[in-house]
C-alpha cells in the first residue's frame, strides 16, 4: 500500500477510535449501536421515516400498559357500566328464578310457623302442626321442582293435555256430594285422608297454561293467529269452562287469577285491541254480576280503604290487616312477637300472612319480600322476551302472569287497596295444593332460562368435567420441549 494511502487510512480511523474511547460505559456493547451490533443493524433496516415510532409507556408488571389519565370504571357511571354487565349476563335470569323461588319459598317457611303456632294451639293441635304440613309439601314441590327444570321441552308439551284433562276431572269430582268438601264456604276440596285436602283449581291455573302455551304455538307455526277464530277458540271456550266449575264452588278468586291467566295468553298472541277489549268487557259484566248478587262480595267490595271494623264487623280483617302492619315500624317486633295473629287477625297463615310479616318483620321484611317477586316476575319477562321458541314465550310469559297477579291482588288486599279476594301469597302463604303446581311452574322457568343457547353454553363451561376436558386438550397441543 503506499504511504499516502495508508496515511489516509489511519486518519479515517482516528475519529472512529476516538469515539470508541469516548464512549461512556453504559452505552458500550451492543447498546452503542456500532455498526456489528443488533441494534446498528436494525439502526441500518429501519426506513429513514424522519421520525421515530412512539412506544406506549410500560405498565409496573413490565407489559404495555394504558397511557396515565383518568381510571376506568370509576364513578357513578363506571358502577352503573359494571352493574348493567352483569344484569346482562346469560345467566342472570336463571340464577333470579332459582334464588327467588327458593328464598321466596324458604322465607314463608319461616313465617307460616310463626303466623301458625296459636291458630294450632286453638284447633288443639301441636304448635308446629300447620309447619310439618307446609314443610311436607315444599319438600315434595322441591322434588317436582327439580323434575320440571330437568325435563325437556317436548315432555312439558305432551304433558299439557294430560294435566287439563285430570284437572277437569277432578274440577268436575269436587261438585260430586260425598266426595267434595267445603272450606270457608267455597266447595273446592277433595278429602285426601287424615289431615291433607286436595284444592284441583290450583292445578287448573297450570295445566291452562300449558295447555294454552301449546295451542298458541302450534296456531302460530301454521300461521293462524293472524285470524280472530283461531285465536279465540278453543282457548276461550276451554278457560270458561274451567272458570265455571270454580264459580260453581264460589271461589272468586281463583277465577280472577285464571281470567288473568287468560288475558295474558292473548296479549302475547297478539290480539288486537278490540278483541281484547271485548273479551275483557264481557269478563268485566260477568264480573260485576257475580259481585253483584253476592251481599259477601259486595260487603269486601266496601272495605276497600276501610279503617274501622263498621256495622257488624263486616270489615274486621281488613282493618286488623292494616293495624298488624301500622305496628310493625321499619324492622318490627321480632320474629313471633306479633299480636295480631292471637285471635285477632282471621287466617294469619294463608290469606293475610303479609300483614303478619310487616307486624314481625317491619318495613325491611316486606320491601324484601317484594324486591323477591320483582325480581321473580323480571326474570319471568327476560325469559319470554328474549326466546325465539313461542312455546317458551307463551308458557313463560303466562306463569309470570299468573304469579305476579296473585301476588298483587293478595298483598293489595292486605294493604286495603283491593277486595280481599281470598287467594294465598303464591310461595309464601300456607297451602300445599297451591304450593305444589307453583313450585312446578318455578321449575318450568329454570328450565326455560337454561335453554337459552347463550345460557346453555355458560352451563357447560362451568362443569367440571369439560374444564378437565378443555385443559387436557391444551396440554397435547403443546410441543413436547414446553411445560
Amino acid at each position: 500500500m503506499p504511504a499516502d494511502e495508508s496515511s489516509a487510512a489511519r486518519g479515517a480511523d482516528r475519529p472512529r477510535a476516538i469515539s470508541r474511547a469516548f464512549t461512556p460505559p453504559l452505552l458500550a456493547g451492543p447498546l452503542a449501536g456500532g455498526p456489528g451490533t443488533p441494534a446498528g443493524l436494525a439502526r441500518r433496516s429501519r426506513p429513514a421515516t424522519g421520525s421515530r415510532r412512539p412506544t406506549a409507556p410500560r405498565s409496573r408488571s413490565g407489559g404495555q400498559g394504558v397511557p396515565p389519565g383518568p381510571r376506568r370504571g370509576g364513578g357513578v357511571r363506571g358502577t352503573y357500566e359494571r352493574a348493567r354487565r352483569a344484569w346482562d349476563r346469560p345467566l342472570t335470569a336463571y340464577y333470579l328464578i332459582l334464588g327467588a323461588g327458593l328464598l321466596i319459598t324458604v322465607l314463608g317457611l319461616v313465617m307460616v310457623y310463626s303466623a301458625s303456632m296459636i291458630k294450632a294451639l286453638e284447633l288443639s293441635r301441636p304448635s308446629t302442626y300447620f309447619f310439618r304440613k307446609q314443610f311436607i309439601a315444599a319438600v315434595i314441590g322441591a322434588g317436582l321442582m327439580l323434575a320440571a327444570s330437568r325435563m325437556p321441552l317436548k315432555l312439558h308439551r305432551a304433558l299439557a293435555y294430560p294435566l287439563l284433562a285430570g284437572t277437569v276431572f277432578l274440577m268436575v269430582l269436587v261438585q260430586i256430594p260425598g266426595i267434595g268438601m267445603s272450606v270457608n264456604g267455597n266447595q273446592n276440596w277433595i278429602y285426601l285422608g287424615g289431615p291433607f285436602q286436595l284444592q284441583p283449581s290450583e292445578f287448573g291455573k297450570l295445566a291452562l297454561i300449558l295447555w294454552g302455551a301449546d295451542l298458541l304455538a302450534r296456531k302460530q307455526d301454521k300461521r293462524l293467529l293472524a285470524q280472530w277464530k283461531h285465536m279465540l277458540v278453543p282457548l276461550v271456550p276451554v278457560a270458561f269452562m274451567l272458570l265455571g266449575l270454580i264459580m260453581l264452588g264460589g271461589d272468586m278468586g281463583t277465577a280472577i287469577i285464571l281470567t288473568a291467566i287468560l288475558f295474558g295468553l292473548l296479549w302475547l298472541a297478539g290480539a288486537p285491541t278490540r278483541l281484547f277489549a271485548g273479551v275483557l268487557a264481557f269478563a268485566g259484566l260477568i264480573g260485576f254480576l257475580l259481585i253483584k248478587t253476592s251481599p259477601n262480595r259486595m260487603s269486601r267490595l266496601g272495605c276497600i280503604g276501610a279503617s274501622e271494623p263498621g256495622p257488624g264487623d263486616s270489615c274486621w280483617q281488613a282493618v286488623h290487616g292494616i293495624y298488624a302492619l301500622a305496628s310493625g315500624g321499619w324492622f318490627g317486633s321480632g320474629l313471633g312477637a306479633s299480636v295480631e295473629k292471637w285471635g285477632q287477625l282471621p287466617e294469619p297463615h294463608t290469606d293475610f300472612i303479609f300483614a303478619i310479616t310487616g307486624e314481625e318483620l317491619g318495613l325491611a321484611g316486606t320491601l324484601s319480600v317484594l324486591a323477591l317477586f320483582a325480581a321473580l316476575g323480571y326474570a319471568g319477562i327476560r325469559v319470554a322476551g328474549r326466546t325465539e321458541d313461542p312455546f317458551v314465550r307463551y308458557a313463560a310469559g303466562g306463569v309470570t302472569t299468573w304469579i305476579t297477579a296473585q301476588a298483587v291482588i293478595n298483598i293489595g288486599a292486605v294493604l286495603g287497596l283491593l277486595p280481599i279476594a281470598g287467594v294465598p301469597l303464591p310461595l309464601f302463604s300456607y297451602g300445599g295444593s297451591a304450593l305444589l303446581p307453583t313450585m312446578f311452574a318455578v321449575g318450568l322457568m329454570i328450565a326455560f332460562a337454561r335453554e337459552d343457547p347463550a345460557a346453555r353454553a355458560a352451563l357447560a363451561m362451568r362443569r367440571p368435567g369439560v374444564r378437565w376436558k378443555t385443559m387436557r386438550r391444551r396440554v397435547m397441543k403443546r410441543p413436547s420441549g414446553e411445560r
